[in-house]
């Protein structure tokens, strides 16, 4: 067993009545479940097999399923991801890896002008179910090429659904969905949150896990924690941050609640603009590139809907216009942390 795929299979667990996963094992769990009930799901990608993938989530599965199901590829994305195209319009059910999200510009063209309008050129005869998985998120000193998060890019084209969980609980259930649904599925994973050792892994992702098969449905977001003053809202990596800031908020008598979006297309505008009605206040937290982005659209969305709700201009945390610095402190500057939302918070009370 190789490295990842040891990272991979090991469970983390605190006591014997605990099943906590990380959501490289939980992802892996959801596929391997699926597989054994779908004939026609397998996975095409770069490193998938024998490795395990790079990001540790597809271990031990070319060992049960064969080479048939699990296929590495060459490093050619856009032959790879036009086969799965081919593949899913003719009912199959291919789980893609494409490593980064940075390399989508490589086959932005089997993405978008074929995956995303199959249904809508055939009238529904020619459907694309399947599922890209890649990694998102700086931190590393990764920079401009390995670093970005791109989500609203892909929430932005019509014909896709886009996801992305903060915990292996979410990561299991929505990875079941997805696989099972017949629209193509962008399903971006936070390099921060994935428990690879090597990158180090945020506690708050891994959850427990229930072994059987569950589906967590795509396009609703999850109130990750209540609160009164002000509403917090975040996806994947930036739902730990603002729960980290709702604790230190909490010592100063500000109650935050904390919404995971866990879909941005779908987008769950109506558990956003709830949220609101109950707290006045909102702060959209995101480490996707600042403009024409997901902030941008939260509080577009809040406004349109009801601007009386709001005792405040909202504020929006994000990353700077600028590529991805390779410096660290360069870069952690730009990224969105805990004392940037806690600052915002303190402003608007």
């Amino acid at each position: 067993m190789s490295f990842v795929e040891a990272i991979a299979a090991k469970p983390v667990q605190k006591n014997r009545n605990e099943r906590k996963l990380t959501i490289a094992k939980a992802l892996n769990e959801a596929i391997a479940q699926e597989m054994r009930r779908d004939k026609n799901v397998f996975l095409m990608g770069e490193d998938i097999g024998i490795l395990g993938a790079v990001w540790g989530y597809t271990g031990g599965l070319l060992a049960e399923f064969g080479e048939e199901r699990v296929r590495d590829t060459p490093i050619s994305e856009t032959a790879f991801i036009g086969a799965a195209v081919g593949a899913a319009n003719l009912g199959m059910r291919p789980i893609v890896e494409l490593m980064f999200v940075d390399f989508y510009g490589v086959c932005m063209d089997a993405i978008y002008n074929l995956a995303a309008k199959s249904s809508y050129h055939s009238a529904g005869t020619f459907k694309a179910p399947m599922v890209l998985t890649t990694a998102v998120g700086g931190g590393y000193s990764d920079s401009t090429q390995h670093s970005q998060c791109l989500y609203a890019t892909f929430a932005h084209l019509p014909g896709m659904k886009v996801v992305m969980p903060s915990n292996a609980y979410d990561a299991k259930g929505m990875m079941t969905s997805a696989i099972r649904d017949d629209n193509p599925v962008v399903f971006m994973m936070h390099k921060n949150l994935q428990g690879m050792g090597f990158l180090g892994t945020i506690q708050g992702a891994i959850v427990d896990v229930p072994e059987d098969s569950y589906t967590v449905p795509l396009g609703k977001a999850n109130v990750a924690r209540d609160g009164k003053d002000v509403t917090i809202v975040g996806l994947g990596m930036t739902v730990h941050q603002g729960l980290e800031a709702a604790k230190a908020l909490e010592k100063e008598g500000v109650s935050a609640e904390v919404v995971d979006l866990r879909s941005l297309a779908p987008l769950d505008r109506d558990t956003i603009c709830r949220s609101v009605q109950k707290t006045g206040r909102l702060i959209v937290v995101d480490d996707d590139y600042l403009s024409y982005g997901v902030t941008a659209e939260i509080i577009a969305t809040v406004t349109e809907r009801d601007i009386q709700a709001l005792k405040c201009s909202p504020k929006r945390i994000a990353f700077p216009d600028i590529p991805v610095p390779f410096a660290r402190p360069m870069e952690q500057h730009c990224l969105p942390n805990i004392q940037k939302i806690v600052a915002a918070a303190r402003s608007m009370m």
